[in-house]
């Protein structure tokens, strides 16, 4: 019990995660953990600001004009999500590698370490829809794509009333449908 008898809330300290560990192969081949500290306040605001304007951007589904960030800004906010491991990364790895650790912090900080760890994992945002080949191999599990090809039906028969009409049966009879 605390000194003013109120014991609902813990230490804020005891469940946030200040830092992330972030192996990565640099250009010299060597594995490396890289520690992402928890930024600042004054840039955190910052980061959800330009992730939050980002978000509005993509969400209403109109491509910007001109891009959100130019290239100085894009370094900004990725230095601010790196904080001391940016000058590090800079020199030991490649664009690709920088760019996604730089994600998985940002990620980190807007959302929560599952975020980042599925981002780190996947190179997609979690939840983000998949792309199209994707989507259609999950749609239809255990099916192969010849399987797929002949699930076309043929046209629905008559009702039977119409003279002379043979199709009643008559050309899939003996075949089955796959």
């Amino acid at each position: 019990m605390t000194a003013n008898g109120n014991d609902q809330f813990q230490a804020l300290d005891s469940f946030l995660e200040d830092h992330l560990e972030l192996p990565v192969k640099g250009k010299d081949g060597q594995i490396r953990t890289y520690r992402i500290e928890d930024p600042s306040a004054e840039d955190g605001i910052r980061i959800e600001r330009i992730t939050s304007l980002a978000a509005r951007l993509a969400a209403g589904g109109t491509r910007p004009d001109k891009p959100i960030l130019d290239d100085k800004e894009e370094l900004d906010l990725y230095r601010m999500c790196l904080g001391a491991a940016y000058e590090p990364l800079k020199r030991e790895v490649g664009w690709s590698a920088f760019k996604h650790v730089a994600l998985t912090s940002m990620f980190w900080v807007t959302a929560d370490k599952d975020t980042a760890a599925e981002f780190w994992r996947t190179g997609q945002q979690a939840g983000k829809a998949a792309n199209r080949a994707a989507r259609r191999a999950q749609a239809k599990p255990g099916t192969s794509e010849s399987g797929a090809a002949n699930t076309t039906q043929s046209p629905a028969s008559t009702s039977g009333t119409r003279a002379g009409s043979r199709r009643r049966g008559g050309r899939s009879r003996g075949r089955s449908r796959t």
